[in-house]
């Protein structure tokens, strides 16, 4: 599918880059860019794009408010923008207050390339995206709310996939996890590649929710990144 896309940031060099990153991909194009927050409303009831890319500092109302604004009005009958937040803050309290806001991702300025793209044909395509290293604590504040889960099968996965896996699932990078289990970076990325195709998953943020359903990564216990 073919989507458009509003940036909305006030840092020039930051939309320049996110500029190239979509229209990398041939079927995303950039409607538009904006520097402030306030007009992307308008804007956005203006170029009818898909998806918004709204990068919103962690103190900013008026972000905040332009996520409610622009999620609150129809783009067309039955359809509305959608809003992907971009923020430089991975505090719990700020990605609540987007989703709270009406946005349908919550991503850290620091993602690499292919995740921007990643997440703008999902959230494009209907679904939500949270920066991994979020996802794995607001799952773990979901888990005791929710119903215990039946046995399951052992999976597909070899033993150091699970080991892997785990600290996927609680948003360690891939050279924190190269350091952690004394291994090559192009060899943790590997094993990630392996673990998605086993498992039949997209990208990190579905294997992130698969370790927690299947149970095999339990809130609150686990080793932490240096």
């Amino acid at each position: 599918m073919s989507a458009t896309v509003l940036l909305v940031d006030d840092q020039p060099l930051v939309r320049a880059g996110f500029r190239m990153i979509l229209e990398s991909a041939p079927h995303l194009s950039v409607a538009g860019e904006l520097s402030d927050a306030r007009r992307a409303p308008a804007e956005a009831a203006s170029l009818l794009p898909d998806v918004v890319l709204l990068g919103v500092h962690a103190d900013s109302a008026a972000g905040l408010r332009a996520v409610r604004e622009i999620t609150g009005r129809p783009r067309s009958p039955g359809h509305r923008a959608r809003v992907v937040v971009l923020s430089d803050s991975d505090r719990d309290e700020h990605l609540a207050e987007a989703l709270r806001a009406g946005a349908s991702g919550f991503l850290l300025k620091d993602m690499r390339p292919g995740e921007l793209v990643s997440a703008v044909e999902t959230v494009a395509r209907g679904g939500c995206v949270v920066s991994p290293q979020l996802l794995g604590r607001l799952l773990e504040r979901l888990a005791p709310l929710l119903p215990p889960a039946e046995a399951r099968p052992p999976g597909p996965l070899t033993e150091r996939e699970n080991e892997v896996l785990r600290l996927v699932a609680r948003g360690w990078s891939n050279a924190e996890i190269a350091e952690h289990l004394v291994l090559g970076e192009t060899t943790v990325k590997s094993h990630v590649g392996r673990i998605l195709t086993k498992l039949g998953l997209r990208d990190r943020v579905q294997a992130v929710v698969h370790a927690y359903e299947s149970g095999l990564v339990r809130p609150g216990a686990g080793p932490t990144p240096h």
